[in-house]
């Protein structure tokens, strides 16, 4: 199968394993949405959430600027308020004098003598009668306009208020849509623990003499219901040795044109496998060369491999460890045979981990077409001797290793790390 070529990263460790979800059937996931499309949903969101938000705030200077407006003398409309308050109070004070006149006329209509002055005290008061009629409807109609030109004032201001509202309540539901686009996109982001995608050493030597180069091979087997982008990582270590020192390991991996050097001071993901189906696997030739000047230690592998695919941008599967041991120069180390991997541990993915890979183009993995797996993946028994001796993860290390172990692996947040490498990928 074609590999592509991805960087090697710095090594981190965690202390405690943190939650991982199990991993999702490929039936029931194809009613989800796809990470692509969280990502856009959430872009999106986001996007709408900043218009929003410059929204509110130029509504917000809008409907100051339209109050203050609505409030200055000069507005047509809040002119149009105080001429029709001036009309209702000359309205109002037309009629006094005209209920004033009416009084006098009657006053008047009572002292008057004589048929002539009582005709015309008479005629006066049905002429201050008739005015009077005359100053309540135009005081009617005064108020009326004044409480007209009121109303078209407060429909203004209540106008000018709905608006800002209405972009504010925009605001709050652009708010509420990112938070939950942020929240799906969050879960989806959750690394999911695959345990059929498995990671292999066969032929790996349970012993190594000094100066000696030895051929093994990483296997990697997709035994799940996933079609997956795998990214397989490998870490190698000698005991005693530290972060900075020059190790006496030298191992390489071949991308079927040239063998590639894998970091001795941290782990690195190797040989990208852009897709890989259900029951594939690909086989990534290494090599493992020991300094001549090498004296006795312990040795170990960590090799897992870290995946995506289009539902989860991190899927980790377990972590296999392989111990061996480093002898002098000379040492008849016996034949050798493929390491039978031990039962994955719960904690497994306490491992080292790699920041985001460069580029994903260059030369494939040497390996060939995939094959169809129908079951475990069967190691070879190979010819009689020791086999390497494999633990569960890096959560086992024996005593022996485990000061070295620490100083090489450093501490920090693995997960974090590589989520961050399987999340710049998708």
């Amino acid at each position: 199968m074609a590999a592509t070529v991805t960087a090697a990263a710095p090594i981190a460790l965690i202390t405690a394993a943190p939650a991982f979800a199990d991993g999702t059937a490929a039936g029931l996931t194809q009613n989800l949405p796809t990470y692509a499309e969280l990502l856009k949903a959430a872009t999106d969101a986001q996007r709408a959430y900043d218009a929003a938000v410059t929204a509110e705030a130029e509504g917000q200077k809008e409907v100051k600027a339209a109050l203050e407006a609505l409030d200055s003398d000069t507005h047509p409309l809040k002119a149009a308020v105080i001429a029709a308050d001036k009309a209702a109070k000359e309205a109002a004070g037309t009629k006094l004098k005209a209920e004033q006149a009416v009084a006098d006329a009657k006053a008047a209509l009572e002292a008057a003598e004589g048929d002539t002055g009582k005709a015309e005290a008479q005629a006066a008061l049905d002429a201050a009668e008739s005015d009077l009629a005359e100053a309540v409807a135009a005081q009617q109609k005064a108020d009326a306009a004044a409480r007209q030109a009121d109303t078209a004032l407060d429909d203004a201001r209540v106008a000018a208020v709905r608006a800002y509202s209405r972009t504010k309540q925009a605001l709050e539901q652009a708010r509420t849509a990112k938070e939950a686009a942020d929240k799906a996109l969050a879960a989806a982001k959750e690394c999911v623990r695959e345990n059929g995608l498995t990671s292999l050493a066969v032929g790996l030597p349970a012993k190594v003499a000094a100066g000696s180069t030895v051929d093994f091979v990483l296997r990697v087997d997709n035994g799940t219901e996933r079609t997956l982008s795998v990214d397989p990582l490998v870490f190698f270590h000698v005991a005693g040795e530290s972060r900075d020192a020059k190790s006496v390991l030298k191992v390489e991996w071949s991308n079927g044109t040239d063998w590639q050097t894998v970091d001795g001071k941290g782990s690195q993901h190797i040989a990208h496998i852009d897709v890989m189906k259900p029951g594939e696997h690909t086989d990534v030739k290494l090599r493992m060369t020991v300094d001549s000047a090498a004296e006795d230690a312990d040795g170990l592998a960590l090799l897992a491999g870290d995946a995506s695919d289009a539902y989860h941008p991190c899927i980790l599967g377990p972590m296999n460890r392989y111990d061996f041991k480093l002898t002098p120069a000379g040492t008849e180390t016996g034949p050798t045979g493929d390491a039978e991997p031990g039962r994955p541990d719960p904690h497994d993915d306490q491992r080292p981990g790699a920041p985001e890979p460069q580029d994903d183009s260059g030369p494939s993995a040497q390996g060939g077409a995939s094959q169809q797996v129908t079951g475990k993946t069967a190691t070879g028994t190979g010819a009689q001797g020791t086999l390497a001796e494999t633990g569960a993860s890096s959560a086992t290390v024996p005593l022996a290793l485990t000061s070295a172990a620490a100083v090489v692996l450093g501490a920090g947040a693995t997960v974090a790390a590589r989520r961050r490498r399987s999340t710049s990928d998708v």
